[in-house]
């Protein structure tokens, strides 16, 4: 294309490469001519950083974080490397996906009877009993009413913002009584001050909903949840309380609504009354059962990680 006399722009937009690609082989094809085309051999400069500098840049990692610091960063890395540039560093640490700030967290359970109590909640999810109602049962304390100034705000740029003031009033605060049925996803709720004998009398209140018939319910380790419990159920021969193991949380597919109903519903949203608060939920969870669905609960195929000495000494 060169020697049909085409520019260089024109040869890099045929053949969709950038236009120094382009110069870079003619300049070299015109120097060297067809030798010039060899890619094989040296080429660039020699590199600043080898093996041996990234295994430096680990070893590091492997050293706790200088004193005051809770991790390390990038410049502290280069700090304590001296000869190494932060941008190498950086990149390194990205092609080895190494995430400095990445931290996992985890709440291993310490119930004696954790496998039994988890073997029984699962086998309420996967094979309930025949006409029995399983519920998942549990509250959100101390909602509160918080009322924010919200608007736009338009930018020099023309753009605009949608958002809230920092500053809010508060309104009081009110108390979600939430259970979700796990066969079809539908939630009942109920509104109380307190959560203390506010409990059985929202336990009450579904019992009437379903006269006579086998009612299980999993709740957690509360101790709201027991006071009475023996005398309340003496009454009520077809409910049957299933408490979680401690430490377990994720076994109660409850705590996933009130994770979709505070992401939803309560973040950012603002309210002049407790009053106005509970009518805003109330109208949420009408909505939300309308297109309601069971909960596929699974878990994920977990794979043995090895921990670094350090860790395992822990």
């Amino acid at each position: 294309m060169a020697a049909d006399g085409q520019p260089t722009r024109a040869i890099a937009r045929a053949v969709h490469c950038t236009i120094g690609t382009a110069s870079k082989w003619r300049v070299r094809y015109a120097a060297q001519r067809r030798a010039g085309l060899d890619e094989t051999g040296a080429r660039g400069a020699t590199p600043k950083s080898t093996a041996a500098t990234d295994r430096r840049i680990l070893a590091v990692l492997d050293d706790p974080p200088p004193v005051g610091f809770a991790r390390w960063t990038g410049p502290l890395i280069a700090r304590a490397l001296g000869d190494i540039d932060v941008q190498h560093i950086w990149r390194f640490l990205r092609a080895q996906k190494i995430d400095l700030a990445g931290r996992k967290s985890w709440c291993p359970s310490q119930d004696p009877a954790f496998a039994a109590k988890a073997a029984e909640i699962v086998g309420l999810y996967l094979a309930p009993p025949d006409q029995a109602l399983v519920l998942a049962v549990d509250e959100k304390p101390h909602i509160q009413a918080l009322e924010r100034a919200q608007g736009y705000l338009k930018l020099p740029n023309g753009r605009a913002l949608t958002g809230h003031a920092h500053n809010y009033k508060r309104h009081g605060t009110s108390t979600l009584f939430a259970a979700f049925e796990v066969a079809t996803g539908q939630v009942v709720a109920a509104h109380k001050k307190r959560r203390r004998v506010e409990f059985l009398d929202f336990m009450n209140r579904i019992v009437a909903a379903h006269p006579g018939r086998e009612i299980h319910v999993i709740l957690d380790n509360l101790n709201t949840h027991k006071p009475k419990r023996d005398r309340w159920l003496a009454r009520h021969k077809n409910v049957h309380f299933h408490y979680r193991p401690t430490g377990a949380s994720w076994l109660n597919q409850v705590e996933c609504w009130l994770s979709i109903l505070a992401g939803q519903s309560l973040h950012g949203a603002s309210f002049t009354s407790v009053a106005e608060l509970r009518r805003h939920i109330d109208a949420f969870i009408a909505n939300y059962n309308e297109t309601a669905r069971p909960f596929a609960w699974s878990k994920s195929e977990v794979h043995q990680k090895h921990l670094k000495p350090r860790f395992a000494e822990l």
